[in-house]
């Protein structure tokens, strides 16, 4: 395969991302994220350092984006909140078990 001749999914993805409005696609990642959060969150012991990667990665992307993100900003913004206070407990209890 050829740089000149891309596949058919190929295409298809670069045509999805010519067409979605960017705040859509970023958007969709932004839940991926949150749910990789919570995926590590909710592991026994948590996986406190790969959350702690996402949501900071995750509140760089808000806060970069801020109001331009479009009409969902707000519960974008409170998603994160939501994961944040799930981080807390779990790492207060990680350190009262340790």
């Amino acid at each position: 395969m050829t740089d000149e001749n891309p596949s058919a999914s190929e295409s298809e993805e670069i045509a999805y991302f010519r067409d979605t409005p960017v705040e859509t696609v970023l958007g969709n990642h932004i839940f991926v994220l949150l749910q990789v959060a919570a995926v590590h969150l909710a592991q026994s012991p948590p996986r406190l350092e790969s959350a702690q990667l996402v949501i900071d990665t995750l509140s760089a992307m808000l806060s970069a984006g801020g109001e331009r993100l479009g009409e969902h900003v707000a519960l974008y913004r409170n998603a994160l909140a939501e994961v944040q206070q799930v981080f807390v407990r779990a790492a207060a209890l990680a350190n009262e078990k340790s």
